[in-house]
């Protein structure tokens, strides 16, 4: 499971086997958890045991890294 960026104790990322979903990051810190859409657009599918202001900033965070982050799956994937 590749990582995607690590800030404030969150890691972004995404595993190896789920090329044939659209593409988004999984998240994580400590024992919260997400998973975010980027494609079509960026949506949260959830954010569970975030607080409000962690899911603002990972909101923030995703928002500012997207292209990045889908220029890493696809070059994970070879797309």
């Amino acid at each position: 499971m590749p990582t995607l960026l690590l800030l404030n104790g969150i890691r972004f990322f995404f595993y190896s086997n789920e090329n044939d979903e659209p593409i988004h990051v999984h998240v994580t810190k400590g024992n919260a958890n997400g998973k975010i859409w980027l494609e079509p657009s960026i949506e949260v599918e959830y954010l569970y045991d975030f607080s409000n202001s962690e899911q603002k900033d990972i909101l923030e965070i995703v928002q500012a890294n997207s292209e990045n982050f889908k220029k890493k799956w696809n070059e994970y994937f070879g797309k």
